[in-house]
């Protein structure tokens, strides 16, 4: 690894990507406060003489959650993880648009590869988010990357129309940090030399690491800056936050990050999931989650066969209305990929489970994965089978809340 002096992290930032990626089909949106949010009947309509009618958060009613929401939005109070009706009081003439996935995962991949196509040294954090070192590019070092951090910016808005901010720092906890302060279409620079200037003046919660909980505790101690938590004494962050979570906040007052560019790990797990437009009951919605639940199965089969793994240890997730989340496992006799075993393991996880409140979420997730070439010869029937429609099937009582007998 270079000296840590000479490294040169940059953070890659997409700017409110879901609702840039819509204003791309929707320009007649650009400048108006959008949400999104909705499901699809929050869908624009096309009417007759060829314009659209989009639908608005004054109108809606359910418990959806904003995913994103333009900085004209953000400026009326809306942001991503509230709840859509608050915000509705907040702006009910916002202009809300349905999540499209697909869709923000074909930009994902258009910008990475813009983006790989200049420094292949990617780690890639999310679906709008990526580490790079910039360290050995050539020339990067004279200017302190700003010349290559331009061309990246110039290589995503080619690649998708879309801006992006980018931090430039020794590393990712300052560069994550940096990318943020400039948005959006920023690009920010910053050395060792001016940590104290310019980054002990911030909020201690903008420290990636530091969530809701930890800054209340932070406030409690009077400690409010990155600059207050830099001068805190290390024995009262130790004494607070314990040994090694103490240390960390210690070292991340003061711009320490020794974390390389990681471009490529294994999964532990791959899991799909979903959150329902209205709460579910397992009995009385029986009929509308168990289609659902099956296609979560078909899906998650699908997706250990593209990635070339297979499964022993199969789960759910289910969060509740109060929110709660309770998760089951099952462990396999051997690994799978098959949708068929997925689903009937997923069942058996389902009847541990006190069904009777009703759901917001339902997930099914794969863990202990192992790549394909290294299974030598899979026991029967776990061997790859075949991703048939599960629907062909006897029905399966998987919300059926009559436990089995002995249980």
């Amino acid at each position: 690894m270079p000296d840590a002096s000479q490294r040169l992290i940059a953070h890659l930032d997409m700017d409110a990507f879901y609702a840039s990626v819509e204003l791309l089909r929707y320009p007649d949106l650009r400048g108006r406060p959008v949400v999104i949010g909705g499901g699809r009947d929050q869908a624009p309509r096309v009417m007759a003489d060829g314009t659209r009618r989009y639908a608005s958060l004054r109108q809606y009613t359910g418990r959806g959650v904003i995913m994103t929401a333009t900085y004209e939005a953000r400026a009326l109070g809306a942001h991503s993880g509230m709840g859509v009706m608050k915000a509705a009081q907040l702006a009910p003439d916002a202009v809300l648009l349905p999540i499209d996935f697909d869709e923000y995962r074909k930009y994902s991949r258009l910008f990475k590869a813009a983006v790989r196509e200049l420094t292949p040294l990617v780690e890639d954090r999310g679906i709008d988010e990526i580490y790079i070192d910039l360290t050995d590019v050539p020339g990067a070092q004279a200017d302190a990357g700003h010349a290559i951090a331009r061309a990246l910016k110039d290589a995503v808005r080619d690649a998708t129309g879309l801006s992006c901010s980018i931090g430039v720092t020794p590393n990712k906890l300052l560069s994550k940090i940096c990318s943020d302060l400039d948005k959006p279409d920023g690009l920010t620079l910053l050395t060792r030399s001016e940590i104290a200037k310019r980054i002990w003046p911030l909020p201690a919660k903008k420290i990636n690491g530091i969530g809701p909980k930890a800054n209340e505790k932070l406030a409690g101690l009077g400690i409010h800056t990155i600059g207050d938590l830099a001068a805190a004494d290390p024995a009262l962050l130790l004494a607070q936050f314990g040994k090694s979570f103490g240390a960390w906040l210690h070292d991340a007052a003061h711009g320490r990050d020794e974390r390389p560019v990681v471009t490529y790990s294994e999964p532990k797990s791959i899991s799909r999931e979903t959150t329902f437009e209205r709460d579910l009951h397992a009995v009385r919605d029986r009929a509308v989650l168990t289609p659902i639940f099956t296609e979560l199965c078909v899906e998650l089969a699908g997706d250990l066969t593209r990635k070339g793994y297979a499964s022993k240890t199969i789960g759910i997730k289910l969060r509740f209305d109060d929110f709660k989340i309770v998760t089951r496992d099952l462990t396999l006799p051997a690994h799978t990929m098959d949708a068929r075993t997925i689903r009937r393991a997923a069942g058996e996880c389902l009847k541990r489970v006190d069904l009777t409140r009703r759901l917001r979420l339902l997930g099914v997730r794969a863990g202990a994965l192992a790549k394909l070439a290294d299974l030598v010869a899979p026991a029967a029937p776990y061997a790859v089978e075949t991703l048939t429609p599960l629907v062909a099937e006897e029905p399966l009582p998987l919300f059926d809340l009559t436990p089995d007998d002995g249980s």
